[in-house]
């Protein structure tokens, strides 16, 4: 199906253009949103009618999207979960979590603006991609940690996947006789 983007839509192509999309791609999310009209004669006469309104609504967007994106860009977030030693996460926070960290902090992001791929899995600094506008993307670092003291840690560039890391214990200098006596005597009831 032939469309007219009447808005930037990224991986396919400015406002004005005329594309060909799959004829679901276009029933399910470009005409419902109103990014496109279908391409005949009367949608093209009223495209070019509106184009300056669509023009102006679009650059006012940006701009909005662009005082946002001045407020949150390279900013870091902090997210608490449980997690095992190992640093793996007993759960995974995802764009709907992250959207919900920046709506805490008073920026209004959709969870279908951030850009993650995968969950996070682990603990550690995570880069997460914004999308606030077709041409404006930012990256916001979350930091996801135990706790509030983990997290300050991990900010200061300390790495706490290990338990010397956790707990304060160097794994390293362990010894057996740390953990039992080899001269202890045993109680054996089979003489």
């Amino acid at each position: 199906m032939d469309v007219i983007l009447l808005e930037r839509v990224a991986k396919l192509g400015q406002m004005g253009e005329t594309v060909k999309v799959k004829d679901g791609f276009a029933r399910n999310y470009l005409l419902p949103l109103g990014k496109a009209l279908r391409a005949n004669a009367a949608n093209k006469a009223r495209f070019e009618s509106e184009r300056a309104t669509l023009e102006a609504r679009n650059l006012e967007r940006k701009s909005e999207a662009q005082t946002v994106a001045e407020q949150l860009d390279g900013k870091s977030f902090n997210v608490v979960r449980s997690a095992g030693e190992t640093g793996q996460l007993y759960g995974s926070v995802a764009a709907r979590d992250v959207a919900e960290v920046l709506a805490a902090e008073g920026f209004n992001v959709g969870r279908n603006q951030v850009d993650l791929n995968n969950p996070i899995k682990s603990i550690g600094l995570h880069a997460v991609k914004i999308h606030l506008h077709a041409e404006v993307e930012i990256t916001v670092t979350m930091n996801v940690a135990r706790s509030a003291d983990e997290a300050e840690r991990q900010a200061k560039g300390e790495n706490l996947n290990s338990a010397d890391a956790i707990y304060g214990v160097d794994e390293d200098a362990l010894r057996p006789e740390d953990f039992f006596n080899p001269e202890a005597e045993f109680d054996n009831d089979e003489e």
